[in-house]
């Protein structure tokens, strides 16, 4: 009989765990629904290592725990931890007072057209300090990692002059460091055209290739570069000449598509070779066939058109029949108030159309794929990082079926239980 290993934890007796296993790829097609399910699953980690994944009695015949019991999931759903892909993390105010426009029909652009919007998120994060933006991303990071969120996408974007740019990334950067939940950084420069630039919006693209793009790079602040492609904001063109040069500095693509316009911002984002193309709404099927076949992911988010009052949603019953890899996000901003990816896997399923199996998937392996981090996040396999979600729920269906309450009891970040019970676990 082999010697049995040790582990510093063993999940026992899920009644569903989502492994999630397979190809470290985006997944495409039918791919989108297969979830690697296991029937009284047991997960064993070590070192923040997932060990190994199987049935219980395999696992318990090969692993014991280290140190006290093993954790009893039974009746419960374990999941990998939830990848959120596109978030606005760090900024400053509020915009409550929009949302009775919205009532009143307001519509984005002219919300943003009367000085609100963006442009009132940037100036109230330029006036905020150092402290208050980290402060406010910790607490918004803390509500994610509630609802399961283990790794999350953060921009900047909402300051729009040097000074306030580099701010925000070096806070996203605080927040990776002193945070569970792993931020990835993407400058986001080119939000907006900002007051001092108005009307000028070439300069303003001018000015963020020849002063606020080098020095992202030189600091090191951000992984990859997004803009705002859309009718009023920045053309087609202007969108080019900013990722070409972020390419240059080593920065990798993505991009504001096709959200309430058609501006071929898919067939931008296939030409430039972009990780991801996110929104989509109005996406023609040329520019999605031609975002397939260059490889970039498509990242949808529900919850923009839902807080926006919209009826029209993506086509992902379309994009998933042509093969384009499907990603979730929340869209967390001040226009989009939430951190749950169970909130926005409900949204996909009830107004996309997407199955509970295609929408995990992409709220995990393919969330992963969107920000370059599948080799070491969002399934649960061997070597990789135990980030790890229990729901109260008896299988994956219930994530959607059961809206409007967060049934996430149990998250462990690097084998570290970080919530127990639902709450904070506190740091020893």
């Amino acid at each position: 009989m082999p010697a049995m290993k040790t582990a510093d934890l063993i999940i026992t007796n899920a009644s569903e765990l989502v492994t999630m296993a397979g190809r470290k790829r985006p997944r495409q097609r039918e791919d989108m629904a297969h979830i690697s399910a296991i029937a009284e699953g047991a997960v064993a980690v070590g070192d923040g290592k997932i060990l190994a994944c199987g049935r219980t009695p395999d696992i318990l015949a090969r692993y014991v725990q280290r140190k006290g019991k093993p954790l009893d999931a039974r009746g419960k759903t374990v999941i990998p931890g939830f990848v959120d892909p596109h978030t606005h993390l760090v900024f400053s105010g509020s915009r409550e007072s929009e949302f009775v426009m919205k009532l009143e029909g307001k519509s984005y652009m002219e919300i943003l057209a009367a000085g609100g919007g963006i442009q009132r998120t940037v100036r109230a994060t330029r006036a905020a300090s150092e402290r208050e933006l980290l402060r406010s991303a910790m607490a918004r990071l803390d509500r994610m990692l509630l609802h399961g969120t283990t790794t999350v996408e953060g921009k900047s974007g909402y300051g729009l002059d040097l000074d306030t740019e580099m701010r925000s990334l070096i806070v996203l950067e605080m927040a990776d460091q002193r945070h569970p939940v792993d931020v990835v950084r993407t400058f986001l420069g080119a939000h907006a055209v900002p007051p001092e630039y108005q009307g000028r919006p070439d300069d303003y693209i001018d000015f963020i290739i020849k002063t606020a793009l080098p020095e992202a790079a030189r600091l090191k602040l951000a992984e990859f570069c997004d803009v705002f492609c859309e009718e009023g904001v920045f053309t087609v063109a202007q969108s080019r000449r900013l990722l070409q040069a972020a390419k240059k500095l080593g920065l990798r693509p993505k991009l504001h598509a096709d959200e309430i316009v058609r501006t071929r911002g898919a067939e931008l984002a296939a030409e430039l070779g972009a990780i991801s193309a996110d929104h989509l709404l109005k996406s023609s099927k040329e520019g999605l066939q031609r975002m397939k076949e260059s490889g970039v992911i498509g990242v949808l988010l529900p919850g923009t058109p839902f807080s926006l009052m919209q009826k029209e949603y993506p086509d992902a019953r379309m994009m998933v029949s042509m093969g384009l890899p499907l990603a979730l996000a929340t869209d967390l901003n001040p226009n989009c108030m939430t951190e749950s990816m169970p909130f926005i896997m409900a949204l996909a399923c009830y107004n996309m159309k997407l199955t509970p199996s295609e929408a995990l998937t992409a709220a995990t392996i393919n969330a992963a794929c969107a920000i370059g981090r599948e080799g070491s996040v969002g399934s649960l396999e061997p070597g990789k990082k135990a980030d790890i979600a229990i729901l109260d729920a008896p299988n994956h269906l219930h994530i959607p079926y059961h809206f409007g309450v967060n049934l996430v009891e149990t998250v462990i970040k690097d084998g570290q239980i970080v919530v127990k019970n639902g709450a904070r676990v506190a740091k020893v």
